[in-house]
């Protein structure tokens, strides 16, 4: 690595887009979901809090390189010569990373990777104090952690990390149900979730989990979405993001649908649950419901729970048009050809009824089995 770059890992939030990455961790601790091969390959490290400082120290210099060509507005010609002037790729990149922050606003900072909170305290702390120091003007630092490991965590000890500078974690709950959890062999249970949750909450930090639907498969379709709202209910996390499953190949899940031992969720079934959730997590109003993922059918159904109504009726005007239409939805939705349902409202009539017909012509089994192909494309 060159003397002047900084480590980047490749995994973020699609919300963290525009935030100054800092690897902390690289890998994750668990690394046994069966949906998921992400860092399978990858042995978990800690990186040195000296090490990590030496980073952050690194991305100041890059900073100051960059606002040399701030004069009351960017000069973004200069900014696009000095960028082609570097001969290192790494140093390209890092030059490129604080540009698109600075560019962005420069406020927000994201710990990577996938569990970040597996650092002790003491450690994160000493980090986020030299952080905020290095860059005064930081607004938001996030983070990802996992339930199993944050259920180990004091709320006095979360309440040391946001005096520090910790101000929203990302935790992938996937599911609310036991029965799900262990399918997934996610490595922890509901309790241990919430007891996650309320300790996070209860130490003043932003709370950001995240739901699969369909991550059961047909079977457990109903528990997923019935535990996951007895999650929000009694957590009541700040936001609830939205991932769509996928059966991956290369997945242990996958493998097990290819033996029949795992029955792939239709879009449909993965929007009732979503509309189950929003219905039954009565006891969390303020709780904001995410869709940021190309992965979602429904991208658009967004807002708080207090607005329940509101998302209800939008879900619902989807889940009453005819069978075809909906299948045409899918198809172009997946194909990156529409973004909502009343796109195919503007599809010429000859060329909508060429649509229906080419999407009725295969069984429930084998159209959802196209779909999850396309939505893999995306993760």
């Amino acid at each position: 690595m060159s003397e002047k770059a900084f480590r980047i890992g490749a995994i973020r939030p699609p919300s963290e887009a525009n935030s100054l990455l800092i690897q902390v961790t690289n890998g994750c601790t668990w690394n046994r979901c069966k949906f998921c091969r992400l860092y399978r390959h990858t042995k978990f490290r800690a990186y040195p809090v000296d090490s990590i400082k030496e980073d952050i120290d690194k991305m100041a210099l890059w900073a100051e390189r960059v606002e040399a060509h701030f004069s009351g507005s960017w000069d973004i010609d200069g900014i696009n010569r000095e960028l082609a002037g570097l001969e290192d790729e790494e140093d390209r990149q890092c030059f490129y990373t604080v540009v698109n922050w600075l560019l962005s606003g420069g406020e927000n900072v994201f710990l990577q990777d996938g569990n970040t909170m597996a650092l002790s305290g003491g450690r994160l702390s000493d980090i986020l104090i030299h952080l905020k120091r290095t860059f005064p003007r930081i607004k938001r630092i996030t983070s990802y952690g996992r339930a199993e490991n944050l259920s180990r965590i004091s709320e006095e000890e979360f309440a040391e990390l946001k005096e520090a500078g910790l101000d929203r974690i990302h935790s992938g709950y996937e599911s609310g149900s036991d029965r799900v959890l262990k399918r997934i062999n996610k490595g922890v249970t509901q309790e241990q979730q919430i007891i996650a949750g309320k300790a996070v909450k209860k130490g003043g930090i932003e709370l950001s989990i995240y739901f699969m639907p369909g991550i059961g498969g047909k079977d457990l379709s109903e528990d997923n979405a019935v535990g996951t709202a007895d999650v929000i209910n009694k957590v009541k996390p700040d936001y609830v993001r939205i991932r769509t499953a996928a059966v991956k190949p290369g997945t242990e899940l996958y493998d097990e649908w290819e033996k029949g031992d795992f029955e792939i969720c239709s879009d449909d079934d993965k929007i009732m649950e979503i509309r189950t959730i929003i219905e039954l997590s009565h006891d969390s109003s303020e709780t904001y419901i995410v869709s940021d993922h190309m992965v979602n059918l429904l991208q658009g159904i967004e807002g708080k729970l207090s607005d329940r109504d509101v998302l209800l009726a939008g879900i619902d005007s989807y889940l009453k048009r005819p069978e075809d239409e909906r299948r045409v939805f899918q198809l172009l939705r997946r194909t990156l050809r529409a973004y909502s349902p009343e796109d195919i409202d503007n599809i010429d009539g000859e060329k909508l009824l060429m649509l229906k017909r080419e999407v009725m012509d295969r069984d429930e089994r084998e159209w959802d089995i196209k779909m999850n192909g396309y939505i893999c494309n995306y993760i």
